[in-house]
């Protein structure tokens, strides 16, 4: 029995190590970004990217818990628009403000206090195609060694690559079927 024991304990060291040492060879930066073909012109799109108050017409996120307590300050849209959200534990709270909008693209600077603390870069990234703009929406921020644990088992480029996929067709049926 006693062999037994030492047996499992042995793996559970190794299966421990080994997950500790995965984690420390994971970026120190992660970023994750999408693309989508949105047929609208960039000065369009960027005019609903950078005004908070339309994001629940698009973003996945406001879906997570539409009873969250929302608050707009700052400018109405643009630079220096400011959106605050408290929700329950599955969207959490926190705050993001645009530092920079313009038709090439919005980049916002995005707070999370709880469920988790993180302070991040959000930039929507607005290229003319033809009849069409590539819109790309890039997430980049500081990997703790707490996020690079959680990523040997959660795949940050899935998750949140998937919300942002999501995110991207519905800008895209908005914006193309408002024309």
């Amino acid at each position: 029995m006693l062999k037994i024991l030492l047996i499992v304990a042995a793996v559970i060291a190794v299966l421990l190590v080994t997950t500790l040492v995965l984690a420390a060879t994971k970026p120190d930066i992660f970023e994750v970004r999408r693309t989508a073909a949105i047929k609208a012109p960039p000065e369009k799109i960027a005019a609903v990217i950078e005004d908070f108050q339309t994001w629940g017409q698009w973003s996945p996120y406001e879906k997570v818990d539409p009873d969250m307590k929302r608050t707009y300050s700052g400018a109405q849209a643009g630079r220096g628009a400011v959106y605050e959200w408290d929700g329950d534990n599955n969207i959490g709270a926190g705050r993001m403000e645009i530092v920079e909008a313009s038709p090439k693209g919005v980049g916002i600077d995005f707070r999370m206090s709880r469920p988790m603390t993180c302070h991040n870069e959000i930039a929507f990234t607005l290229e003319p195609a033809g009849d069409s703009t590539n819109v790309t929406w890039m997430m980049r921020g500081p990997n703790t060694y707490f996020g690079k644990l959680i990523q040997t088992f959660i795949s940050m480029e899935r998750m949140v690559g998937s919300q942002q996929e999501e995110g991207l067709q519905n800008l895209k049926t908005l914006l193309e079927g408002s024309k």
